[in-house]
C-alpha cells in the first residue's frame, strides 16, 4: 500500500511538473513543442474513411485538435493548429489523404481547418485558466462544444458556399433525394451528422485523457482556484 502511494504520489508531482515546465518554457521551446503538435495532427489526418455522399470524410484529425489545446495550453494549442494550416496549405502535403496546397484551404473542408484553430484556442484557453475545466464532465462539455459549434460551425458555412450538385449530382443524400438547394438538413447530412458517434467518442477519449494528464493544481494563478464548479 505504501509503494502503491508513493508511486501515486509521484505521478501527481510529475504531471503537475510537466504542466509547470510547458507554461514557464521559453518562447522556442513552445515552437517546438506546436510544431510537434502539428505533425501529430497531421498524422492523425491519415486516419481516414471517405463517404460517398460528401467530400468530408471522417479522420482523426479532430482527436489531435482536442488534445492540442489541453497538451499545450493558452495560444499556443492554436499556434499549433495555424502551424498545421499554415504549413498545409503552403504545400506540405499532411492534410487528409496526404493532400496540401492552397486548394484544400479554398475547396469544401476549408472551414473545418479554421475551425481547427479556434477549437485549440477556446480549449488552451480553459485548460490554463480553470482548474476545473480539467475534470471530466466539463472538458467533456468544452470539448463537444469546441467540436461542433467551433469546428463544425465555420464547416458548414463554408461548405453552403459550394455548388454541391457538382459532387452531389445524381447521388441520395441518406434516402432524401439528390441536394438541389440550399436546405439546413441536406447541409448537416453531408457536413455534421455522419460524423456525430465518432465526434463524441473522440471528444469522450480525449476528455478521459485530460481528466489522467492534467494537473487538479493550480500552476499559473488560475482564475478559479480554491473553488469547485457545480453543476446545477
Amino acid at each position: 500500500m505504501q509503494r502503491a502511494a508513493a508511486t501515486w504520489e509521484r505521478y501527481l508531482r510529475g504531471r503537475y511538473s510537466l504542466y509547470r515546465y510547458r507554461y514557464t518554457a521559453a518562447v522556442w521551446q513552445k515552437v517546438l513543442f506546436a510544431f510537434g503538435m502539428a505533425c501529430l495532427t497531421g498524422l492523425a489526418a491519415q486516419i481516414r474513411i471517405p463517404l460517398p455522399w460528401t467530400p468530408v470524410p471522417i479522420t482523426g484529425q479532430t482527436f489531435a485538435v482536442l488534445l492540442s489545446g489541453v497538451l499545450l495550453g493558452k495560444w499556443w494549442g492554436g499556434i499549433s493548429q495555424v502551424f498545421y494550416v499554415g504549413i498545409g496549405a503552403a504545400g506540405v502535403p499532411w492534410f487528409s489523404g496526404w493532400s496540401g496546397g492552397v486548394g484544400c484551404l479554398t475547396g469544401p473542408t476549408g472551414g473545418y481547418l479554421i475551425g481547427f484553430i479556434l477549437a485549440a484556442l477556446f480549449l488552451g484557453f480553459f485548460t490554463d485558466s480553470f482548474i476545473n475545466s480539467r475534470r471530466f464532465l466539463p472538458m467533456l462539455g468544452l470539448m463537444l462544444f469546441a467540436n461542433f459549434v467551433l469546428i463544425h460551425g465555420p464547416g458548414l458555412i463554408w461548405l453552403n458556399t459550394f455548388p454541391y450538385e457538382l459532387w452531389l449530382k445524381d447521388v441520395p443524400i441518406l434516402g432524401l433525394g439528390p441536394y438541389s438547394g440550399r436546405g439546413l438538413l441536406p447541409l448537416l447530412m453531408v457536413g455534421t451528422i455522419p460524423f456525430i458517434p465518432g465526434d463524441i467518442t473522440k471528444a469522450v477519449v480525449a476528455a478521459l485523457i485530460t481528466k489522467g494528464i492534467a494537473p487538479k493544481e493550480a500552476y499559473n494563478g488560475e482564475l478559479d482556484k480554491g473553488r469547485i464548479w457545480r453543476i446545477p
